[in-house]
């Protein structure tokens, strides 16, 4: 006890050796005048704490018996008044015994709109404190999420009880360091309590309201968006939130609520989608224009003429402007915002200079000699210049190509670093055990997958020649190949094992259904995949020397061999069934002196690739049974695969003449047979040119790799299908002049 002073030296003795309660509560008194004391240090502190004892305090705190005529809220003053310089030192925030007894501070504020408090705010507000306190601490933040303190805090801002706001902050630190996990999977009090700050935040005209919208984006960002989505529209405060930040950005405003706005609209749309900015139902896209603008507007305002640690100095709210720009520009991609020409050409202005101004920081920071030396926080935030400059150019592809193709170098290194950080988190939580806090130490730079939003960008740029040239060598498609392998992964989602006590056993439980954010993934990897097939099918079309002589690409080509067969034979993998059988076939046309006939792979791969085609159309399904029709299952994808299908034709056409013992596959499989009885029931006249050639030239390419298939065709009834469809050029191989 060397570093205690005398006077508390003296107090720690008084409170050991008091022989009953009312002598250790008297002692209090100096203890409340010491611990406020400039001698007060730390180990002084603990030294008290531990002499009081937690369990005599917790007894001043709860017991509301008391023989003599001194009230019980004096006690609890008293009692809390000490705890609260205490809970100053984080070593007595998150002493086991002080975590224990958080359910007693969450009774004292939860029964803060009892009568009895009326009188005694302070106790309440000592209570918060004590609270606050414990919530800055990491031991603190486990024990108050293990109590149920989110459900309270909210309970207690609901029923609009003394204090809320520190309530809230408390809930806010809460799910800001515990993310969604903090919430637990019932939407009810989540919605409970954000219809009513929602509802606060759009009648509330003091300077509160700003206050209000910065918890309500944390609210937002950090929900699990798959369980509070699908019900946000049966709730008030979509609607509450619009109508306040409608009113909030129509007004004339200054910074310090401009920028609360912007980043809230940020998080709802990032939520909630675009349309969620269509509110109004006299004028839908009044509020989403003005929000683009704005938007532009600022964005242009943070980084024109700025350096780049200017720019980073409000990073926040420029990354909340990315994020509507991003979405604003996907959302118009659909063609489901009918615009007006002058609107048209007032957004593209708009967006023309906003991504002026980040190109130029952008050639800035890669022309900067510590560029690779920037730290994680500044680098994130180069990603998020980034990841909105390639959703712009994945749409624009012809403004600013001489700035771009300068900053591809630099954009490939920060996206490949991303993509492997982002790998390793991802195999991180794999093997890591759910509920726990969202470790923000792995990698910042993993929390995104940059590649993976360049590729819809990439697959216009590898068709530019400079572009290309870039790409192929800085052998950026060695680590689009490893992103290949890593999407599939995801796709080809494999349940874990059942452990060997498990195996045999009946069940009784239907197969869980998988989790949401899994099929999110899974989703979202699919896209991945058809985004990288569009490149490598690029890179294969026009690059084909280097396609032929990479080793690369033969190992791509038995990446397809081997897993295209081992994809799922479901709806949502169609599109990308097309696109590997395709891209597959582009690489066997390439690299077919290299492929061996006894190597089993290919055997599994052609009939997949076969059966791709061959299901495209039928008569079967038609209403009329002389049409061709695109078959049901095909029909939903049409648009993507359509131009895909055409092309897998005319490519196989091609192999044909490579590999000729393919053709062996067409015969077997019984496709040859298939397409002639197919074509000799559709009704003459009635056959699309281009279907009628794509099948023509196919079977031209069949009968000249392989005699047998005349036989084959002629039996199915070549000579009607011929002549109904006038295949000159089929009929002259088959049947002479």
């Amino acid at each position: 006890m060397g570093d205690i002073s005398e006077p508390i030296k003296k107090c720690i003795l008084i409170l050991k050796s008091a022989k009953s309660d009312t002598e250790k509560f008297a002692a209090l008194f100096m203890v409340t005048k010491l611990v406020k004391g400039k001698d007060c240090n730390s180990q002084a502190k603990k030294a008290l704490f531990e002499a009081i004892g937690f369990k005599f305090l917790k007894k001043l705190l709860t017991n509301n018996n008391v023989e003599d005529d001194c009230p019980p809220s004096v006690y609890k003053s008293v009692a809390l008044s000490i705890l609260t310089c205490f809970c100053n030192e984080p070593e007595l925030a998150t002493h086991p015994e002080m975590l224990a007894n958080i359910p007693v501070f969450l009774d004292i504020v939860q029964t803060s709109d009892n009568e009895d408090y009326d009188d005694n705010l302070i106790i309440i507000s000592e209570a918060y404190t004590c609270l606050q306190c414990i919530a800055e601490q990491e031991a603190g933040q486990k024990a108050l999420i293990e109590v149920g303190a989110i459900t309270k805090m909210s309970e207690i801002y609901s029923h609009q009880s003394f204090q809320t706001d520190e309530a809230l902050n408390i809930l806010v630190k809460l799910v800001s360091r515990y993310g969604p996990a903090a919430w637990g999977n019932d939407p009810k009090p989540f919605h409970a309590l954000v219809n009513k700050i929602a509802l606060d935040f759009a009648t509330d005209q003091s300077e509160r309201k700003f206050e209000l919208a910065t918890i309500l984006s944390a609210l937002l960002y950090s929900c699990n968006k798959f369980i509070i989505v699908p019900g946000a529209g049966e709730e008030t405060w979509p609607q509450s939130i619009y109508k306040a930040l409608n009113d909030i950005l129509t007004s004339k405003i200054g910074k310090n609520q401009r920028d609360p706005a912007l980043k809230l609209a940020a998080n709802i749309i990032e939520l909630l989608g675009v349309e969620w900015t269509f509110n109004d139902e006299e004028n839908p896209k009044k509020f989403f224009l003005l929000l683009l603008q704005l938007c532009a507007i600022e964005v242009r305002m943070q980084l024109e003429d700025r350096s780049f640690k200017q720019a980073y100095a409000n990073a926040e709210l420029v990354t909340s402007c990315f994020i509507v720009l991003e979405m604003s520009i996907n959302y118009m991609a659909t063609d489901q915002l009918d615009l007006e020409q002058k609107e048209k050409q007032s957004v593209y202005t708009s967006l023309k200079g906003a991504f002026n101004a980040v190109v130029s920081i952008l050639t800035k920071v890669s022309n900067d000699k510590n560029r690779d030396k920037l730290p994680d926080v500044e680098k994130v935030f180069v990603c998020a210049m980034i990841r909105v400059l390639v959703a712009w150019i994945a749409q624009e592809t012809t403004a600013m190509r001489d700035q771009i193709y300068a900053l591809l170098p630099f954009v490939f290194t920060l996206a490949n670093d991303s993509f492997h950080a982002y790998r390793a988190r991802k195999l991180a939580e794999k093997n890591k055990s759910e509920g726990e806090p969202m470790d923000t130490d792995i990698s910042l730079l993993g929390q995104i997958d940059l590649l993976r939003l360049m590729l819809p960008a990439l697959c216009h740029l590898v068709v530019e020649d400079k572009a290309r040239d870039i790409v192929l060598n800085l052998k950026q498609e060695d680590i689009l190949y490893e992103a290949m392998n890593f999407h599939w992964s995801i796709v080809h989602y494999k349940k874990p094992l059942i452990p060997k006590s498990e195996r045999g056993k009946v069940k009784t439980q239907p197969e869980p259904e998988l989790d949401p954010k899994v099929l999110d993934d899974m989703r979202d990897s699919r896209a991945a995949m058809v985004s990288l097939c569009n490149i490598f099918m690029n890179l294969t079309v026009l690059a084909p020397k280097v396609v032929d002589n990479s080793m690369l690409f033969n190992t791509l080509l038995k990446f397809i061999f081997n897993n295209l067969p081992e994809l799922k034979n479901i709806p949502e993998n169609l599109v990308l069934h097309g696109h590997l059988a395709v891209l597959g076939l582009l690489l066997l046309k390439q690299q077919g002196s290299k492929v061996k006939k006894n190597d089993f792979s290919i055997c599994s791969y052609i009939q997949s690739t076969i059966r791709f085609l061959w299901d495209a159309y039928n008569v079967d399904e038609s209403n009329d049974p002389n049409a061709l029709v695109v078959s049901m299952a095909y029909k939903e994808h049409w648009n993507e695969i359509a131009d895909l299908w055409f092309l897998g034709m005319q490519t196989m056409s091609g192999v044909l003449t490579i590999v000729p013992w393919i053709s062996e596959f067409a015969i077997e499989s019984g496709w040859a047979e298939g397409i002639t009885e197919m074509l000799v029931k559709v009704k003459v006249g009635t056959l699309p040119p281009n279907v009628k050639s794509a099948f023509e030239d196919f079977l031209c390419r069949l009968v000249d790799s392989n005699e047998s298939v005349k036989a084959v065709l002629k039996k199915a009834g070549a000579l009607k299908m011929c002549r109904n469809h006038r295949l000159m050029d089929l009929g002259k191989k088959l049947f002479g002049d």
